[in-house]
Order: C-alpha cells, then sequence, then structure tokens
C-alpha cells in the first residue's frame, strides 16, 4: 500500500508538471512567424552621460513614462523609431537603435542625427515631432515634421509641416521644404508618407495623408513644389465604421479619415498605384500616380479614384506597405493581427490571409514596413491603453518584431506559389474618364463577410520557401528571461475605475478624440455609394519644448 500510494503520488506530480508546462507555453495565442528582436517596459534613450540625464529628468525635460514609439524604419544596420512629443518629457522624436552594438533587448534610443536636430520648437534646423517616416532605394529618410507637441486638444503648433530628407550615407539633412498655407488647414493632421521613386532618384514625389483635414498632398522632389487633392469623398471616414474596441477597451476614433497608404511596384504605364484606407473605414481605395503626380488634375479628378470592396468586419488598419512583387502587409488593430493581400487577386475577403497573431505581444501593431532585404519590422505599442487609461511600466508595452517576407506569407492566401485562389485582379485604374460607361471597371458589389480572414496555423509550418531550407534561427537566441524558461507571458495591464457586469473591466472614460461628439453605429450592411460617373484649442501645450534649448543638461552638451 505504501509503495503504491507513492507511485500514486508520483504519478500526479508528473501530471501536475505536465499541465503547468502546458499552461505556461499555451496562455495566449502567440506570435509563430513574427519575432520578438527588441522589447522595452518604458523608453530610454541615449543621454551623453548618466548625470545629464538626471539633470533631464529633474527638470522634466525625460520623463520615460510619456514616451510612446510609433513608428519603425529600417536601412543597412540601424533601426530608426519615432516617438511624438504627446506629451511633457520627450527628449527626441526621431531615433535608431544601432543594430550592431545592440542585437537585442531594451537598447537606448539615439538620437538621429544628433540631439541638437530634435529639438522642438527650433524649427529651421530641428524636428518637433515626427510619425511614419520612410527610406527609399536612393538611400535618403523621408520625415514629415509636423511641428506640433500635444495631442487632441492639447495641442500647439510651434513649427509649420516641414518635409526634412536626409542623406543616410552623410547622416546630414540635404533638404527641407515647408508646406505652403494652401496645402493644409485647421484640421490638419498628418502622420503617414508614401514615397514614389520613378526613372531615377530626381524623378521623386512623396504623398502625405491628412487624416483630420481630408486630404491628399502630393510633393515633387525636382520641382520642390507640392499640391492638394482635397476634399474627396473617399478621403473622409465612414460614419458606420468610427467604433473600436481594442484591448478590452472601447473606444470613438469617428473622425478619423485618410491613413494608411502603399504604393504598388511601377507598372507597365511608367506609374504605381497608391492604395489608402480611412482609419475609420473598413474599405480601401486606389489612385494612380499619374494622377497624384499632375497638379493640374488637383481639381477634376474624382473618377480617377476607384473605391474597392472592403476587408471583412474589425478590420481598421491605420499602417500597409506593399513589397516590390506586390504583396501588401497591414496592421489590422481590432485583430491584434498583421494582414496580407497579393494585388494580383481580386480586394475582397476570401483574398487577404493574417500572416500572424498575438493577442499580448500584437495588441496595436502601429507601423509594418517591409526592408531592402525584404524583411518585415512590426512595432507594436498598446496606443489606446496608453492613451485612454494608464500602461503597467511592469510589463513589456513595446515591442519589435521581424521576419522574412516569405515566411510570413507563406501557406496563407497571400502566398501565390499555391496558385489555387483564383483568377487574377479584375480592378484596374482607368486610364481616362468621359461621361459615358468606364471600360474595365466592375461595379463595387456588397462587401463579402464569410471567410473574410484565414485564422493562424494551430502550429508553427516547416519553412520551404527557397532553393535550400532557411534557418529558423535568423535572429540571435534570447538570453534567459527574468522568470526562467517557459515563463507564462502576462496579459495587458489596463488600469481601469471599476468592475461592470460579468466582471469586465470598465477602463477610465477618456476620449482620445474629445473634440469628436459623435458615436457611430456599427450595425447594419456598410453603406458606401457604388462609384459611378456623373454628368457634368486649448492653450498651454507642453512646458519643456520650445525652451528645451534653455535647460542646463542641453547647455552642457552643446557647449562649445
Amino acid at each position: 500500500m505504501h509503495v503504491q500510494d507513492k507511485g500514486g503520488i508520483g504519478a500526479l506530480t508528473a501530471l501536475s508538471l505536465l499541465l503547468v508546462a502546458v499552461t505556461m507555453v499555451t496562455p495566449t495565442q502567440a506570435a509563430y512567424k513574427l519575432q520578438e528582436r527588441y522589447s522595452w517596459n518604458q523608453l530610454d534613450f541615449a543621454f551623453p552621460n548618466a548625470r545629464l540625464k538626471e539633470q533631464a529628468m529633474a527638470s522634466g525635460d525625460y520623463i520615460p513614462q510619456n514616451a510612446l514609439p510609433v513608428g519603425v524604419e529600417h536601412f543597412g544596420n540601424r533601426l530608426f523609431v519615432t516617438v511624438p512629443r504627446w506629451r511633457d518629457g520627450i527628449p527626441a522624436t526621431l531615433t535608431y537603435i544601432n543594430m550592431d552594438h545592440s542585437v537585442t533587448g531594451s537598447p537606448e534610443l539615439i538620437p538621429y542625427p544628433d540631439w541638437r536636430a530634435n529639438t522642438a520648437g527650433d524649427c529651421a534646423n530641428s524636428i518637433t515631432t515626427a510619425y511614419r517616416i520612410k527610406v527609399d532605394e536612393c538611400g535618403r529618410l523621408w520625415v514629415l515634421d509636423t511641428g506640433t507637441v500635444g495631442i487632441g486638444n492639447t495641442t500647439t503648433n510651434p513649427c509649420p509641416y516641414a518635409v526634412n530628407v536626409f542623406d543616410l550615407t552623410t547622416n546630414t539633412r540635404i533638404r527641407r521644404y515647408e508646406l505652403p498655407a494652401a496645402d493644409t488647414n485647421p484640421n490638419t493632421f498628418i502622420a503617414n508618407i508614401a514615397v514614389d521613386i520613378g526613372k531615377n532618384c530626381d524623378d521623386a514625389y512623396a504623398y502625405f495623408a491628412d487624416e483630420l483635414g481630408y486630404g491628399l498632398i502630393s510633393y515633387s522632389w525636382e520641382l520642390n513644389k507640392s499640391w492638394r487633392f482635397s476634399a474627396h469623398s473617399y478621403f473622409f471616414p465612414d460614419p458606420l465604421r468610427g467604433d473600436f474596441n481594442v484591448a478590452g477597451i472601447n473606444f470613438q476614433w469617428g473622425e478619423e479619415g485618410i491613413f494608411g497608404m502603399s504604393l504598388t511596384p511601377i507598372r507597365s504605364d511608367g506609374y504605381r498605384t497608391l492604395y489608402f484606407s480611412p482609419l475609420a473605414s473598413h474599405r480601401q481605395f486606389a489612385v494612380s500616380t499619374r494622377i497624384l503626380r499632375d497638379e493640374t488634375r488637383i481639381e477634376d479628378s474624382y473618377h480617377d479614384f476607384v473605391a474597392l470592396d472592403e476587408r471583412g468586419p474589425n478590420a481598421h488598419t491605420t499602417s500597409r506597405v506593399m513589397s516590390d512583387d506586390g504583396v501588401e502587409l497591414f496592421n489590422l488593430i481590432d485583430q491584434n493581427a498583421v494582414g496580407c493581400w497579393h494585388s494580383s487577386m481580386p480586394y475582397s475577403p476570401q483574398f487577404h490571409g493574417i500572416v500572424d497573431r498575438d493577442d499580448v505581444g500584437l495588441v496595436f501593431p502601429a507601423d509594418v514596413k517591409i526592408d531592402e532585404n525584404k524583411n518585415v519590422w512590426v512595432l507594436s505599442d498598446r496606443m489606446p491603453v496608453f492613451l485612454l487609461s494608464d500602461l503597467d511600466y511592469s510589463d513589456i508595452n513595446f515591442r519589435i518584431y521581424t521576419a522574412p517576407l516569405a515566411t510570413l506569407i507563406e501557406n496563407t492566401v497571400c502566398d501565390l506559389r499555391n496558385n489555387a485562389y483564383g483568377p487574377p485582379n479584375t480592378v484596374s485604374i482607368p486610364k481616362q474618364v468621359g461621361p459615358g460607361p468606364r471600360p474595365g471597371l466592375s461595379a463595387v458589389g456588397p462587401p463579402l463577410y464569410t471567410n473574410q480572414y484565414r485564422p493562424v496555423l494551430p502550429q508553427k509550418p516547416q519553412t520551404s520557401w527557397g532553393p535550400s531550407p532557411p534557418s529558423r534561427s535568423y535572429l540571435p537566441s534570447l538570453g534567459a528571461s527574468p522568470g526562467g524558461p517557459g515563463q507564462v507571458v502576462s496579459s495587458v495591464s489596463v488600469s481601469t475605475n471599476s468592475v461592470g457586469p460579468a466582471g469586465i473591466e470598465v477602463p477610465k472614460a477618456y476620449v482620445f478624440n474629445q473634440h469628436n461628439g459623435l458615436n457611430y453605429e456599427t450595425s447594419g450592411p456598410h453603406l458606401f455609394p457604388t462609384l459611378q460617373p456623373t454628368q457634368s484649442q486649448v492653450g498651454g501645450g507642453l512646458k519643456t519644448y520650445v525652451n528645451a534649448r534653455q535647460s542646463g543638461w542641453w547647455h552642457h552638451q552643446h557647449q562649445g
């Protein structure tokens, strides 16, 4: 009996250990293709020395809990990260990680190109706030300085919107162009940029999406001139799609118009197609760069814009990018996921796929990029929690993931090597528009809500995307975490005021767009009209930025 008891206890112990192990490795649906490269509880900056860092913190010029990364871009051995000046204490807005020195972990962010160039309010010489940025194939970094500090009704504009372009070989700014007053309006807010390189590096255009002013701005590098396409109905939010649910928080971004953009490879006519979506929308739109490059078309190009199908429900997106072989990646902020679509396929839900999803690590995948080596970079930042509640700074809040593009799309509907997903895309950009019927354009039918996104695979697929199977260890192995192997991944921590029905935590009653007094219904069919031809502030701001050069640590750094 005693021996049997020991055996029973031993079996029970083994079973308990097995159950614990299973619980620890499968707490949530975790990313299985994207590999975590960098992560932070809170952001840190590479001050010249510890004493100057302490001085900046004491003066309020550096408040670690106020920094949120929103944009990422890769070039060579540098990974660029942008940090907008939404709150006090952001010492630099355009930064980078030296990937040779910091292979993984939680590296300090280095101001680019230096501290002086990140002084808010020094309009001609510095960048006040940067959001998303783009490296072009000519080795230039394009940065739009919004010139703003604060967010929502705390926003002030010490500087005008300005395009800044840096030569990444010399790390010097080679151009600054201020957007003229005609290109903006009192509601203008621009966070996204797309860069279009034509036959050479001088044949370059940049496109800027005015999210709250509802416009699309073109800038010509060669002409050093810009112009604005205004008030097209496709730039506006969909009033049925203004309700969001992220990380257990319900909020309304109902005024958010044209936002994410991507550019196709150059087509046979010598131009690209620009795809874009309003943030408060599930639909994608398109226009040829032949139109956007032509200043004379700003008033008569309505019918050159094309409406595509909806992506399906829960399909808000803020960032998108397209590879040189036509694979578009985009974030799905409602789903903690990154989606894909191959541009040779119709833009309908059954041709969209999920390349990865993580209900902890990919909460608000704010930016998605594809670099010169066809590696994908994804930045997640839990933005709604930061804006609408409080982040738990004992938890990991910000992550940067990476993976080869081919690995991400493998075994998804976007992997055309499977070649079993239907006919090529019949949606084309019209070459000319007349009063009669429009050949080549199918009417946009009702959205399809079946099979809208393929679920992630239950286990990691075997990679076989090259002539020889590549190693999955394209990232250096991580050291042991503080919790040891198999550490349980914590869920998103959200500070709340109360506990509602069924134990659901209710977030603090704070609305991101306090100027937005409307909540929109999200039920019912999408009623966006089919494309048819026609006949015919609170003051105050943030206290430390404009006067940053008066602070002691800044003077010490720049004397001499």
